[in-house]
């Protein structure tokens, strides 16, 4: 099997990819979404249309897929606050790769083009929260430059565990 996969914007004909690869995160690795996979299960993939709502000019939120052929195999959202004093704030939401992609590079080249996307877009600061003890992704997370500005304990639970979140930003606009 090639590793190769062609990074685009989703759109609205890939709604049921989309639903399909975030039912099976949410499934898979419950403690890092704030969404639940049995109520997720019950939406129509119509109701993530607002994750490509600006997608197409330029504008908010946008969706970043990953596709290995006909299958969709990443994906990221990039939101922002629309209030003009907040507007500078991006949040990554979202990020998931499918198991038997990870380790090949697809979230990485997913979080690079967010935050190309999110540059262009005028953004000063891209943030995002990640499950502490997922240390591919914090590891994933830090090599891209962002940096941990605190943690929410107890951010998750899953049953009767608890997990803590790592809050994290990455400065756009600021010169090396």
């Amino acid at each position: 099997m090639t590793d190769s996969f062609v990074l685009r914007p989703m759109g609205a004909a890939d709604l049921a990819a989309y639903k399909a690869l975030r039912d099976a995160a949410l499934a898979e690795r419950p403690e890092a979404f704030s969404s639940d996979a049995e109520t997720e299960l019950r939406r129509p993939p119509e109701t993530y249309l607002a994750r490509l709502a600006g997608a197409a000019d330029g504008g908010w939120p946008f969706t970043l897929t990953a596709w290995r052929g006909s299958r969709l195999i990443g994906a990221v959202t990039c939101e922002r606050d629309a209030r003009v004093k907040v507007s500078h704030v991006g949040k990554v939401v979202g990020m998931m790769v499918e198991p038997r992609s990870r380790g090949r590079g697809v979230g990485r080249a997913l979080l690079d083009a967010c935050i190309a996307q999110a540059r262009e877009r005028g953004l000063s600061l891209l943030t995002l929260s990640v499950t502490s003890d997922n240390t591919a992704a914090v590891d994933l997370y830090t090599d891209t430059g962002f940096v941990r500005y605190g943690r929410l304990e107890r951010a998750i639970r899953v049953g009767a565990r608890f997990h803590a979140k790592d809050l994290m930003v990455l400065e756009l606009d600021r010169k090396i």
